[in-house]
């Protein structure tokens, strides 16, 4: 009988796994061709991903486990002339895995993986201030490694105006948002891009308002040792073409009549930027 292992062991026994071991997925080795592969980008964007079929498969043999990609941050280096994605995935709990019983462990928490070519991020958030809540990882160190299941649509539109978006919500077609920030300064740009889970429509005013989350928020106001090291989880809201807002989760303090009583991980930092905000409707 197989010993249960805790999601900690699984990553500990892809430690054993090389460390050269190239991750990253080219069009040549993203799962499928034509509109199942992976396409190289473009100075103005990236194609969208179908969220619906696109997923992260480990290839450690002890758990070839299934993650659901729930958004892709695209990191460009201007200067340098490169880019990393990074595949954040949904969220799960820890657990003892193909254990007989009490599958859920006593302490538990949330964990969330975001995986990149090189180096990836694990997000483990528990009720208290863990100390390990955030660790960057080879990424090859994460189930020995990855296969990547994405797909692009068969067909996809950019939707231009208010109406369009308001339309498209209406027919309940799935919609795919890109969010492009820069920072002029260090010669950074990202592309985040996720499926919109919550849309606000007036269809009288002729309004529309994106409210989506988590994504892996990139800091593009420093340059650090890896572009996984600028990663944060937020959440991302906009309703025009030209600025979106973050609210990033961070220690937040929790008073009781303004007296401090403990911290813990939340969704509370704000931040507003200038943004090339864009909605495309998958049709195929």
């Amino acid at each position: 009988m197989s010993v249960p292992l805790s999601r900690r062991k699984f990553l500990r026994r892809g430690s054993l796994a090389p460390v050269g071991a190239t991750l990253w997925a080219t069009a040549a080795s993203v799962a499928g061709a034509g509109k199942d592969a992976a396409k190289p980008a473009t100075s103005g964007g990236m194609e969208p991903i179908d969220y619906a079929r696109s997923f992260l498969i480990g290839k450690w043999p002890g758990n070839r486990v299934r993650f659901w990609v729930e958004s892709r941050t695209r990191v460009i280096d201007e200067r340098a002339g490169r880019h990393e994605d990074f595949y954040q995935c949904a969220s799960c709990k820890a657990e003892s895995t193909f254990a007989t019983k009490d599958l859920f462990t006593p302490d538990n928490y949330d964990f969330l993986p975001v995986f990149g070519p090189e180096d990836g991020v694990i997000f483990r958030r528990k009720a208290w201030l863990n100390p390990n809540y955030r660790t960057v990882k080879k990424a090859a160190e994460m189930w020995e490694g990855q296969t990547y299941k994405v797909r692009t649509p068969g067909a996809c539109r950019l939707l231009a105006t208010n109406a369009d978006i308001r339309r498209a919500s209406h027919d309940a077609i799935p919609i795919v948002a890109q969010t492009e920030i820069a920072d002029a300064a260090t010669g950074l740009r990202a592309i985040i891009e996720f499926p919109v889970k919550t849309l606000n429509v007036h269809d009288e005013r002729d309004l529309y308002q994106v409210d989506t989350g988590p994504v892996a928020f990139p800091d593009l106001s420093r340059r650090l040792a890896s572009f996984a090291e600028s990663l944060s989880l937020a959440f991302v809201a906009f309703n025009v073409p030209g600025f979106a807002d973050f609210v990033i989760e961070d220690v937040t303090p929790i008073k009781e009549s303004d007296r401090e009583v403990t911290k813990v991980h939340h969704y509370s930092r704000l931040l507003s930027l200038p943004a090339k905000n864009r909605l495309y409707a998958i049709t195929g």
